[in-house]
């Protein structure tokens, strides 16, 4: 063998040993009456996925109910987001992340009063949930956007952890843990921070023991005594940083319509803003640049009007993050979900909904005469592409009339109630279910099958055309 040969394979060898290894973060799931340790359950999960020779990312995994350990204590398993393009990798390609959680079954919060004596105001400055909760589950799932914006997020918190844990100088490298939202109603600002905690809360959960989520009310700072405005902040935010003393807890804070609190200052030098309003923009700055020492404390804000925010809390966020109306694109993917539910709930007759690389596909190679009616065909894979065709040219018509992810989402409700009938097409297992839980299931509701995709396909484009039609009506 010549040296130079030699020399290529030891290169080869070197680069097979340092073969890049894709982060993948899986998340398992515990029923709420499993008595496990996590660490142990972490390690039976680890042993069970080397056994595979391939895993899809983004899915549910099965056959782990085959292991006793994991059958007793797990009720789900999921592979969540890779910064990998593949829909799939080699278990010997993946630097496995196993995070093990037991949701919160509790949708109580805690309220925090405003006030400190019987004289002050009674209103809920803030409420206190802990995470991550049952409620919230597939949350983060549901909130489709462009440009990769939730994983942005997630690097971004992840970044923030590497330098405190290296003890980076503040004085040199400044961070302050401050996310700031902003864009029109109606495109899923606050759940997505809500989404984020629950997500943060299972990915830090081997970190921290446990999460709460403080949802502040921003009206609720404004005192009707005159100066007392400023005090409240203080007051909240004393009561925010006792609550981050507990250092095994990671605390998320969200200020809803930040708007409401941090009006620009330039108003209130000018004399068209009271100076109450200026001593709480003062308060809250202050005690931002208090909590930014505090690693386990997330500030995230959301609003409608970014312009009427005070320039030095825009400067403090380190992310500030444009939330648009949905692209043609994501209102696909909203409109296949929403349907896919109400076909699993057995409301729609069940037809194979095809994914949004798969309608792009149909749409692009079908002919001109293809009918327009799913249930025309005979053929699933027919009925699966006129589908496809027709949710397309839906989002299209949706996206023309600018609607948000919070309108798309009430599309199957209002075309049930203006357009199908809400006493006709409920199936018996629907109806069963109601009558379960205190419902009425008199009339006909009950006795008739499910409605054809067709029918709700076509209630849904009535919507939106009549909502079009009203739009014209307010300009």
């Amino acid at each position: 063998m010549s040296p130079s040969t030699d020399f290529t394979m030891q290169v080869s060898q070197a680069a097979e040993t340092q073969k890049t290894r894709w982060p993948v973060h899986v998340e398992v799931r515990l029923k709420s009456r499993s008595t496990s340790r996590f660490d142990t359950i972490r390690t039976h999960v680890h042993a069970w996925m080397s056994t595979f020779d391939r895993i899809n990312l983004s899915s549910t995994l099965d056959g782990w109910e085959d292991v006793p350990e994991l059958a007793a204590s797990v009720e789900r398993i999921v592979t969540s987001e890779s910064s990998c393009a593949s829909v799939s990798l080699p278990v010997d390609e993946m630097a496995l992340q196993i995070h093990v959680y037991q949701p919160c079954d509790s949708d109580a919060f805690e309220e925090f009063s405003n006030s400190n004596n019987e004289d002050d105001d009674e209103t809920m400055a803030a409420t206190v949930r802990e995470l991550p909760n049952r409620s919230w589950e597939g949350l983060w799932d549901s909130l489709i956007y462009e440009d990769n914006i939730k994983m942005k997020l997630l690097d971004y918190i992840h970044a923030t952890l590497v330098f405190s844990d290296a003890g980076v100088d503040f004085n040199l490298v400044s961070w302050n843990r401050v996310v700031l939202l902003h864009g029109p109603p109606g495109t899923g600002k606050t759940s997505l921070c809500r989404a984020l905690s629950q997500k943060l809360s299972i990915r830090l959960s081997q970190r921290y023991s446990h999460a709460r989520l403080l949802e502040i009310n921003s009206h609720s700072l404004f005192s009707k005594w005159f100066s007392e405005s400023g005090k409240l902040v203080q007051r909240l935010f004393t009561s925010i940083s006792e609550l981050a003393d507990e250092e095994d807890a990671f605390l998320f804070v969200l200020i809803d319509e930040v708007e409401s609190l941090t009006a620009a200052r330039a108003s209130a030098m000018a004399g068209t803003e009271p100076s109450d309003g200026l001593r709480v923009v003062n308060a809250l700055l202050t005690q931002l640049d208090k909590l930014k020492h505090r690693k386990n404390v997330l500030v995230m804000s959301t609003s409608n009007l970014v312009k009427a925010i005070d320039s030095a809390f825009v400067d403090r966020a380190d992310i500030v993050q444009y939330i648009d109306l949905p692209p043609r694109e994501a209102i696909y993917e909203i409109l296949r979900t929403c349907l896919c539910e109400i076909m699993n709930r057995r409301i729609v007759s069940s037809v194979n909904v095809p994914s949004l690389q798969q309608a792009l596909m149909y749409e692009r190679t079908a002919p001109s005469q293809t009918s327009t009616m799913v249930s025309n065909s005979s053929n699933s894979h027919e009925k699966s592409e006129i589908l496809g065709i027709r949710l397309l040219a839906l989002a299209t018509q949706c996206r023309a009339q600018k609607m948000s992810g919070r309108a798309l989402r009430r599309l199957p409700v209002l075309a049930l109630a203006r357009y199908i009938g809400a006493g006709t097409h409920i199936s018996s297992e629907s109806a069963e279910s109601k009558s379960r839980y205190g419902g009425s299931t008199k009339g006909s509701i009950g006795t008739s099958s499910s409605a054809d995709v067709d029918t709700w396909l076509a209630g849904m484009e009535s919507v939106v055309a009549d909502q079009g039609k009203q739009r014209e009506n307010l300009l």
